[in-house]
C-alpha cells in the first residue's frame, strides 16, 4: 500500500525577493510575519510528533523566493533540513522559487542536498501578462528555469494563475501547454485573489483590474485542468487553502475567494467529460454506471449531486452510478449502459 504523503512546510514570506508583483502581499497570504530561523527546527519537531511512523515526510520551503535568500541562510537552511534525512526523519526537501533565482551555481547547490522537487512561479508564458504584473522577469526566462530544473534531474512543479492582469482564458491555456511542453512532473494552479495592501488592490478600486467572478474563474481553471490532463501531468494544487485569510474579508477583498474552487472546476470537467461520453455512445435513455478514478467520485457528482442530476435530465437517464476504478487515472472516466 502507497505510504501517505505530507509536506512539513516552513514558510519564508517575501526573503529574498526584491519583486512587488501586483498580486503579492505574502504576509498576508501566509500569515507568517518575520521570519525566525531559530523557530525552524522546532516547527518540523512539533510536525514530526503529530505524524505516524509510516508517513513519508518532506521538509518543504515554501512562501518566498527560496533561492534567492541570503546565500548563507540559505545553506544553513538546507543543512538543517539535510540532517533530518540523515537520520531518516524526512525522505526529501522541496522548495519553491522564481524562475529568474535558477541558474548553474543554485542548481549545483541544491544537488549537495537531497532537494527532490523544484516549484517554480510562473504564473505566466504571456509576456504581456508578466509585464502587467509587474513579474520582473520574462518568459523565456521561465522556460529556460524549467529546462535547466529537469535537465539537473529534478522534478519540476510549475505553478501558475488564472485572472490576472491582461490575461485571457486562451493566455492561461497557452501557458499550461508550455509547463506541460517544458517538462513539468506537476503543476499548482491558483486563480487570482485580490488581497489587500497590494497594487492589485489598488488596481481594482481604480478601475484597471476586474476581478474574476466566481463562475468564470471556475470555468477558466477548467480549461487549464483539461490541459493538463491531456498531456498527463497532475494538478497537485488548485487554489489557496483555506487557512491563507481566504475567509477574512478585510485581506482577501475580492476574485477567486471560494475555499472549493477548485472541487468545482474539478467537477465541472468531470460533467464535461461525461458528457462527450455519452455523445459519443449516443445514449439517451435508460440506467447507467460511470466509473471514475479512485477518489474521484465527489467531484464526479457534484455538490449535492448537481452532475447526475444534470446528466439524468439532459439525457433522459433513469438513473445514474457513480463508481470508482483502481486502474483510471486524471479525468478518465468508463460508462457502462446498465439498460
Amino acid at each position: 500500500m502507497k505510504k501517505r504523503h505530507v509536506n512539513i512546510p516552513i514558510f519564508i514570506p517575501h526573503l529574498g525577493c526584491p519583486n512587488n508583483c501586483v498580486f503579492c502581499n505574502q504576509r498576508t497570504i501566509s500569515g507568517h510575519g518575520d521570519f525566525k530561523i531559530d523557530s525552524v527546527r522546532d516547527e518540523i519537531d512539533q510536525a514530526l510528533s503529530t505524524l505516524s511512523e509510516d508517513t513519508e515526510r518532506e521538509i518543504a520551503f515554501f512562501g518566498g523566493s527560496f533561492t534567492g535568500i541570503d546565500r548563507a541562510l540559505m545553506i544553513e537552511l538546507l543543512d538543517l533540513a539535510q540532517s533530518y534525512v540523515d537520520r531518516g526523519l524526512v525522505s526529501e526537501i522541496r522548495l519553491s522559487t522564481r524562475p529568474d533565482y535558477i541558474n548553474t551555481e543554485i542548481l549545483d547547490i541544491l544537488s549537495e542536498y537531497s532537494v527532490r522537487t523544484v516549484e517554480l512561479g510562473l504564473q505566466s508564458m504571456s509576456d504581456k501578462v508578466l509585464s502587467a504584473s509587474k513579474r520582473g522577469h520574462d518568459a523565456e526566462c521561465a522556460l529556460r528555469a524549467c529546462r535547466a530544473v529537469k535537465e539537473r534531474g529534478f522534478y519540476l512543479i510549475g505553478q501558475m494563475m488564472i485572472g490576472l492582469p491582461e490575461s485571457s482564458s486562451d493566455d492561461e491555456v497557452k501557458t499550461a501547454e508550455l509547463i506541460c511542453r517544458a517538462g513539468a512532473d506537476g503543476a499548482r494552479v491558483y486563480p487570482t485573489v485580490v488581497f489587500a495592501d497590494t497594487e492589485l488592490a489598488f488596481m481594482m478600486s481604480s478601475r484597471e483590474y476586474s476581478p474574476l467572478g466566481l463562475e468564470d474563474a471556475v470555468e477558466r481553471t477548467k480549461r487549464v485542468l483539461a490541459v493538463f490532463d491531456s498531456f498527463c501531468v497532475p494538478c497537485i494544487r488548485v487554489g489557496l487553502c483555506a487557512s491563507e485569510n481566504l475567509r477574512d474579508a478585510s485581506k482577501a477583498i475580492a476574485g477567486a475567494t471560494h475555499s472549493a474552487i477548485g472541487e468545482m472546476a474539478m467537477s465541472e470537467l468531470f460533467y464535461e467529460k461525461i458528457c462527450a461520453e455519452l455523445d459519443k455512445a449516443k445514449i439517451n435513455s435508460g440506467s447507467l454506471t460511470v466509473f471514475v478514478p479512485l477518489g474521484s467520485v465527489s467531484k464526479a457528482v457534484g455538490h449535492k449531486g448537481i452532475n447526475k442530476t444534470r446528466i439524468c435530465e439532459k439525457y433522459g437517464l433513469q438513473s445514474l452510478k457513480v463508481l470508482e476504478k483502481s486502474e483510471l487515472l486524471g479525468y478518465n472516466i468508463i460508462l457502462e449502459n446498465n439498460s
